[in-house]
């Protein structure tokens, strides 16, 4: 089960297979856009969502924006790459910088190489033992959905990954260092045991919108109708 899944540091650095893509949300893209409200899964306490956890949380947007957006996401998950190449551009620009919604990016990786990536769009490249910023977090996580196929696939995943790495300015050094660092991989398990445990999340990406929790990666249109009615 999702809850019992944790990643160590040798599986990191390995250059482990992929196996996410096989574990995405199961559903088809013509059921994930068909709807343009999409429906919810269920209900969650945003109270309850919004406490603490064990990482930082990549916030962006005002904190007093009507809307909030966490979705639970892996990096390897390509349900994930369709939602932040397609859509997530697009809602930041009508809604996030407009003060209407606030945006929160939680952890959820399906395998060892989606929890490297996390950590790496987590360290900051001069002080690899430090969280990043969101300043800092959204623009690696942008350019590792925009790049997935060029390292989630890759035969030598730790290559690839420090490739990809090097672009965002870490040495072979601080690459090493983040993907060892034992207190950030287990907030990283922590964190998607949490998601699993208390919010019902079983697939990504999952949202969860003003107490209400919708699986599938969203288009423009579902998730601007669905903050529209929000609003």
């Amino acid at each position: 089960m999702m809850t019992d899944t944790t990643f160590t540091r040798r599986a990191l650095l390995g250059g482990v297979a992929v196996t996410a893509l096989s574990l995405a949300l199961p559903l088809s893209a013509t059921q994930a856009f068909a709807q343009e409200l999409p429906e919810s899964q269920g209900d969650v306490d945003m109270a309850e969502v919004l406490k603490p956890g064990p990482l930082p949380e990549m916030v962006i947007g005002e904190e007093n924006a009507p809307v909030t957006i966490v979705e639970y996401m892996s990096m390897t998950c390509p349900h994930c790459a369709t939602f932040h190449n397609t859509t997530f551009d697009e809602i930041k620009t009508k809604y996030i910088d407009t003060g209407k919604a606030r945006f929160i990016v939680r952890e959820f990786p399906f395998d060892p190489r989606a929890a490297a990536a996390f950590m790496l769009a987590r360290c900051n490249p001069a002080k690899p033992t430090e969280a990043s910023t969101p300043a800092q977090y959204y623009p690696m996580v942008s350019m590792l959905m925009k790049q997935q196929q060029t390292w989630a696939a890759a035969e030598d995943g730790r290559a690839a990954l420090l490739q990809m790495s090097k672009l965002a300015g870490f040495s072979q050094e601080s690459f090493q260092a983040c993907l060892t660092n034992q207190q950030l991989l287990d907030d990283v398990n922590a964190t998607m045991k949490r998601g699993a445990d208390e919010f019902g999340v079983s697939s990504t990406p999952t949202f969860l919108i003003n107490g209400k929790r919708y699986a599938g990666a969203l288009s423009v249109e579902s998730m601007s109708a669905l903050i529209d009615s929000l609003l």
